[in-house]
């Protein structure tokens, strides 16, 4: 009986080690900044310090793409949603509340079902498609422009500290559509996009989050003349960068990122199990090695 139990005994602190084991997560916070339209060709054009000062602190890739149709809201929708329009099935653009939410799990429905807190703060109307109900503590539309956006994102993030946060630019969108991609107009909108990311890095050090945060910066497509939606590559080619605990500084990211990977990404730094249906990958190449250890950590890109 004495060596049953201690048998036993042993056969329960070996399982205790192997449960301490298992990953946690890389950081509690994640942040995924959305610059609609944003066209590496064009913002590399423009006055980015904030932007700059993320890509070298982090890892980037300025070849990233988008979904076909390359607009705002079913790419947006792949952005947190980690699959293809075939998928999540939202094939319009505009707001339609008679039309519903996505049906398919997002990148805030998953974190709720593990009790973390979220937050969506956005330039368009039209994105509340994705916000199932249930799934986002706050969804608001500030303003169509980022100053007021991220006023309000920044007092959000201080005093509630969401786990998951999206905040959504609107206006290079709004430029590129009145004066063309790549006008004086769009990259003063990058320009004040950019200050807002600035904002976004104070928040986050003012609430005291800031070393158990992760940044992701991307777009939903770029553009060309005063329009996007076909399969150029000025128009499907987006920027992906990411910042913050566990991230490689000064990486060039050099494998292929989709914008349906943010997703993915976003749920493997909180440790939240990536569906097995999402086309999306964690983009692990970007993350220091011993950011995570443990069955967690298997997935590749």
């Amino acid at each position: 009986m004495y060596r049953w139990n201690h048998c036993l005994l042993t056969l329960i602190v070996v399982i205790l080690a192997s449960l301490s084991a298992v990953a946690a997560p890389v950081a509690e916070h994640v942040f995924i900044v959305s610059v609609d339209g944003g066209s590496p060709k064009v913002l590399h054009e423009s006055h980015i310090p904030n932007m700059q000062a993320l890509v070298k602190e982090g890892a980037a890739t300025w070849n990233a793409q988008t979904i076909l149709p390359s607009v705002t809201l079913i790419a947006h929708t792949s952005m947190l949603t980690g699959v293809g329009p075939a998928k999540h099935k939202i094939d319009w653009n505009g707001w339609d509340p008679e039309k519903g939410h996505v049906t398919v799990p997002t990148v805030f429905s998953l974190a709720k079902e593990k009790g973390l807190s979220t937050a969506m703060f956005v330039g368009k109307q039209k994105l509340n498609h994705i916000a199932i109900p249930g799934s986002v503590d706050e969804f608001r539309v500030p303003s169509y422009y980022s100053r007021l956006v991220i006023e309000d994102a920044a007092a959000y993030i201080k005093e509630k500290k969401p786990n998951v946060c999206f905040i959504h630019f609107a206006e290079s969108d709004g430029a590129g559509h009145e004066y063309g991609w790549g006008s004086r107009e769009q990259k003063m909108a990058f320009g004040d996009e950019d200050s807002a990311l600035g904002v976004l890095r104070q928040a986050l050090t003012d609430s005291g989050i800031s070393d158990q945060s992760v940044i992701i910066i991307t777009a939903d497509h770029g553009g060309h003349e005063k329009t996007h939606g076909s399969d150029s590559p000025e128009d499907m080619t987006i920027p992906w960068i990411i910042w913050g605990k566990g991230v490689k500084p000064g990486f060039a990211i050099t494998e292929p990122v989709t914008v349906f990977d943010t997703a993915a990404t976003a749920l493997w730094v909180l440790d939240i199990p990536i569906p097995d249906s999402w086309d999306g990958k964690p983009v692990l190449s970007a993350f220091n090695s011993a950011s995570k250890e443990g069955p967690a950590a298997t997935g590749s890109h």
